[in-house]
């Protein structure tokens, strides 16, 4: 069966258990499904079988060559052309083989190996960031579901309490500041019900590229656990892969040093001539390095200076993954900070408010409509609560994510 058949069959086993269940769609499956569906991730895993394969052959001798011919064919006279008439003309087969030594061959076979140790990790790491992009997706999803829930319960309440004042309006004229008030208090949560929405159709839509189908619902948000700076480094992709490349330069230039001794080529061959005795010819072919210092020394000379740029390409990345490491970890701090302190010094005043206002709105001691501005100042406290939690929650997810899979450079 191809591939692509295999590969889709995969897909539906792990998409159809999901989509035939009520159940919210979980944090695991969604990181299951978008590493299974992630064309990247494909491709890196392609990439690595062909270099693995590559590395099979790296250590093998070249093939053989054979070599057929007619020596001291006539091209004029009366036995122009003839290979049967003149005692001098030689049919001749035979066959070369270069040789490679053994050292070199393993030397070849560990640079390939380097290599394709080198497109697993990439594969590792299309893997891991699939992941992490479907975390920051299904972040954003939940929390954009929790807000629209806010604004649709406002709504509500506002039209379920202005429905139990409609008496009391009756008699107002529609022009009324308060009528008027309360008319634009219910198009600003219309409005931002809307808002909400359009936010969360978005996340779906971003969600959905990743998971292969709109979910009905979202469990609650996974609970990150924040590697320590050692682990994540050790885990990074760019690291990883750049420690690769440290090795595949270290690699080319074992393999450079090899090449300074050249390859021997040996060669048999078996001659028929007309009328006379049958010859065997054996030879050996060696290149001769008439100026080594100027080629195969500046070639050992090239490769050392590419170990050079690809350590130095390793300790800038080393620097950067640690600051990245550093200012997403000092995000997280501070957001945690910011929600607990506006908990307490926003969020729940604005609640105390808003039963306040209830109270004395019950006692005919406060407007309705100054009931709605309290309760609308409570949900915006609420909003800017959410955005909190989910930037909060997008970086600890980059914390976690952003890592290689544990085992994946290795």
């Amino acid at each position: 069966m191809p591939t692509m058949y295999l590969r889709a069959a995969a897909l539906a086993a792990a998409v159809l258990p999901v989509l035939g269940s009520a159940e919210p769609l979980s944090f695991d499956q969604a990181l299951s499904l978008a590493v299974q569906r992630s064309e990247a991730a494909r491709a890196g895993r392609a990439a690595a079988t062909s270099a693995n394969e590559s590395a099979r052959a790296a250590g093998q001798l070249p093939d053989p060559t054979l070599r057929a011919g007619v020596d001291n064919l006539p091209v004029t006279g009366a036995d122009r052309f003839s290979t049967t008439r003149d005692s001098m003309t030689m049919k001749r087969v035979g066959f070369s083989q270069e040789w490679l030594s053994a050292d070199k061959r393993a030397a070849r076979e560990s640079a390939a190996r380097a290599m394709a140790d080198r497109e697993a990790v990439q594969a590792a790491a299309a893997e891991a960031d699939a992941r992490l992009q479907v975390a920051l997706s299904y972040v954003d999803a939940w929390y954009a579901g929790e807000a629209l829930k806010l604004t649709t319960q406002t709504e509500h309440h506002l039209h379920e309490e202005f429905e139990a004042a409609r008496a009391r309006f009756a008699a107002a004229t529609g022009a009324s500041p308060e009528v008027l008030q309360l008319a634009a208090a219910g198009g600003l949560a219309q409005d931002e019900s809307d808002e909400a929405r359009q936010q969360q159709a978005a996340a779906a839509v971003n969600l959905q590229r990743w998971v292969g189908f709109a979910p009905d619902s979202l469990s609650t948000p996974p609970v990150f656990v924040i590697p320590p700076e050692d682990d994540f480094l050790a885990r990074s992709p760019s690291i990883a892969s750049l420690q690769r490349d440290v090795e595949v330069a270290r690699r080319a230039v074992a393999v450079a040093a090899k090449e300074r001794t050249p390859n021997w080529t040996w060669e048999v061959s078996y001659g028929q001539r007309n009328g006379y005795s049958d010859m065997v010819s054996v030879g050996v072919s060696i290149p001769l390095q008439v100026a080594p210092s100027q080629r195969q020394d500046r070639d050992t000379a090239a490769r050392l200076a590419l170990v050079e740029k690809a350590e130095a390409e390793l300790a800038e990345a080393t620097r950067a993954v640690t600051a990245d490491y550093r200012a997403l970890c000092s995000d997280v701090a501070r957001l945690q900070q910011r929600i607990a302190r506006y908990r307490v010094a926003v969020l729940e005043p604005a609640r105390q408010r808003t039963a306040a206002s209830l109270a004395a709105y019950r006692s005919n001691q406060m407007p309705l409509s100054a009931l709605f501005e309290a309760r609308h100042a409570e949900v915006q406290a609420q909003q800017r609560l959410l955005a909190l939690e989910r930037d909060l929650a997008r970086a600890q997810a980059q914390l976690t994510f952003k890592p290689l899979a544990q085992g994946g450079a290795q």
